[in-house]
């Protein structure tokens, strides 16, 4: 069964994604996944939050029409400072209602899971990530900026898992 799995990494001033193309692992013939795309959504830090939050939620609505996927996938919230936590929720929030308006099922990873899904190790440093994140998709470098790496890491821990990817 083929699917399109959209991946996130959600920031405030920059929220990656990245989209796969995969078959399940039990029905792998020839090579199972394949990038799509990838890239960012910027807010710029000068812009009032409210005017920020509507350029996420627009383009996140532009993404999904123009990929279909059929499953989202997104790195869970890791706290950091105070500020930087209720900014990143901010724009978590948008992604979720967005998902939730367009009817597409939200799975989420937390770091670790996604560093043990791509390495085999759960406290594997960024650049393995990236390094895995390249060598699954055949790429000839590591995706740019980090936050797309990011995303497509996450994609990719969901097809790496059978069981969490919804059956049609």
């Amino acid at each position: 069964m083929q699917r399109r799995i959209i991946g996130f990494d959600p920031g405030l001033a920059t929220l990656g994604f990245g989209v796969i193309h995969c078959q399940n692992k039990r029905e792998r013939g020839g090579y199972p996944v394949s990038l799509i795309d990838f890239g960012v959504i910027k807010t710029p830090a000068h812009q009032e939050m409210g005017k920020r939050l509507c350029t996420i939620y627009e383009d996140l609505h532009t993404l999904i029409e123009q990929f279909k996927p059929d499953l989202a996938v997104a790195e869970k919230l890791f706290f950091y400072r105070m500020g930087n936590t209720i900014s990143l929720a901010q724009a978590r929030g948008i992604l979720m209602l967005v998902l939730a308006q367009e009817k597409i099922p939200l799975v989420e990873f937390s770091p670790p899971q996604v560093k043990q899904a791509l390495t085999g190790y759960g406290n594997a440093n960024k650049v393995e990530v990236q390094n895995a994140v390249a060598r699954e998709l055949d790429l000839d470098k590591i995706p740019k900026p980090d936050d797309a790496a990011d995303a497509l890491a996450v994609a990719l821990t969901a097809w790496f898992d059978d069981e969490i990817v919804p059956k049609q």
